[in-house]
């Protein structure tokens, strides 16, 4: 285990937007897993979260239905989000590195969400993701965490 940390540690802090500074804006995670940010609508780089059926959460009110891999972003996402956009799409939405402030995380003070929800199972990495992604990604799969864990329900890869 203190192995594995270290190499999270490694990865997440040889990340190169992990350190840049930008202005933190309150984000809100759509169904489709996507961010609002303001009028932005902001789809994290490198990563594609495979649609699985919809569950809701009902101990937060008003009740949220999503897919469980935008339930889990959701979870993560709390408040206040900083993005770099890498590309503007043809839908009028951007691809962008995303990161969230916490202090108390054991790989540093800065969470890059798309690097988070692959080492917890909830996404895929796209191809021309980072090494790091593809890294994250086997890493869930080797453990069986979330979509790679047992299937409680039908994933659609398209």
């Amino acid at each position: 285990m203190p192995r594995l940390l270290l190499v999270l540690a490694l990865i997440f802090g040889a990340l190169p937007w992990a350190a840049s500074a930008g202005t933190a804006r309150q984000a809100f995670v759509q169904a489709d897993g996507t961010l609002k940010i303001g009028q932005r609508i902001v789809r994290l780089h490198g990563i594609y979260l495979p649609p699985t059926n919809r569950i809701c959460r009902s101990e937060i009110r008003p009740t949220r239905c999503a897919s469980r891999a935008a339930l889990q972003l959701d979870f993560r996402v709390d408040r206040f989000v900083t993005c770099d956009r890498v590309a503007r799409l043809r839908d009028g939405s951007e691809s962008a590195v995303c990161w969230v402030r916490d202090d108390g995380d054991a790989l540093g003070p800065f969470v890059d969400l798309a690097a988070w929800m692959l080492y917890h199972g909830w996404a895929v990495a796209t191809p021309g993701a980072p090494f790091e992604y593809v890294t994250l990604e086997r890493i869930a799969q080797q453990q069986k965490r979330g979509i790679w864990g047992f299937q409680a329900d039908r994933i659609i890869f398209r």
